[in-house]
């Protein structure tokens, strides 16, 4: 949990680990896969099962990060958790105030606090932050599909943040037409890789039209893959890389890699 191999972070950051799968996005959670294999958590994932806090040498690499970004002058950016959810209601209080405690000391990173539970942020981001959500924390909700987008979308809208985004991956249908006022200032769009056997396909159109959407409306967006299987009016579509990752395989409107102002 240190230099993160996902390409729109520099950092990844669990301060414990474990988790609920609540939506179709869980479905091919790799996280419960991963902690199966590795047995992270003592009693697996799922609701009712205890979170695993990670060590207090895990929980000072962040300010290790921060003085680095200080010396080299360069915001670096930081997200927050891949392996569990902070907004997760059978995760403690007191773990969230820690966390809360660590990103104000450590100002030269953007935390990433991406979440399936958007409908929890703003109350305990009140109570993490008294006297207000801090610049360099964005606030970001996994939109898989329609239903979540109507309804999470204005739940993300409603949380006080300077940077919200949303991450469309894995995209697992076309999101229509976005209704106005709908759009955050960031959006992360992907198809599913995984296990061949089990990852749902993502057509290339429903990611056009969302790149689409949000271009048109000043949305900065970050096309991180294409999935493992792409494809295009119901045919496959090349992917030599196993997870479509190969920017020069992707049309043209789709090769776009573009992150929001920082604080």
């Amino acid at each position: 949990m240190a230099e993160s191999s996902i390409e729109w972070t520099d950092y990844t950051f669990n301060g414990w680990i474990g988790c609920t799968r609540v939506s179709p996005g869980c479905d091919n959670c790799y996280a419960a896969a991963q902690d199966k294999f590795r047995g992270w958590t003592t009693e697996g994932w799922g609701a009712g099962k205890p979170r695993r806090r990670t060590s207090e040498a895990n929980w000072k690499q962040p300010l290790r990060w921060n003085a680095a970004a200080q010396l080299q002058g360069r915001r670096k950016r930081v997200f927050c958790s891949s392996l569990a959810d902070v907004f997760d209601n059978e995760v403690p209080d007191a773990w969230r105030a820690d966390l809360a405690r660590l990103i104000l000391a450590t100002p030269s990173l953007d935390w990433q606090l991406l979440t399936k539970r958007i409908g929890n942020a703003t109350s305990m981001l009140t109570e993490m932050f008294p006297h207000g959500t801090p610049d360099h924390v964005w606030i970001g909700a996994t939109i898989v599909n329609r239903q979540e987008l109507l309804r999470d979308g204005p739940k993300l809208m409603a949380v006080q943040a300077r940077v919200r985004f949303w991450s469309a991956e894995p995209l697992l249908e076309d999101f229509g037409k976005i209704p106005e006022g709908l759009l955050p200032a960031w959006a992360i769009v992907g198809g599913e890789s995984g296990a061949k056997d089990k990852v749902r396909p993502m057509d290339i159109a429903w990611a056009e039209s969302l790149v689409r959407q949000c271009r048109d409306a000043g949305v900065r967006v970050f096309m991180k893959q294409l999935g493992a299987k792409p494809q295009q009016a119901g045919a496959s579509y090349t992917n030599s890389s196993g997870k479509g990752s190969m920017m020069t395989e992707w049309p043209r409107a789709l090769r776009i890699r573009e992150m929001p102002a920082t604080a």
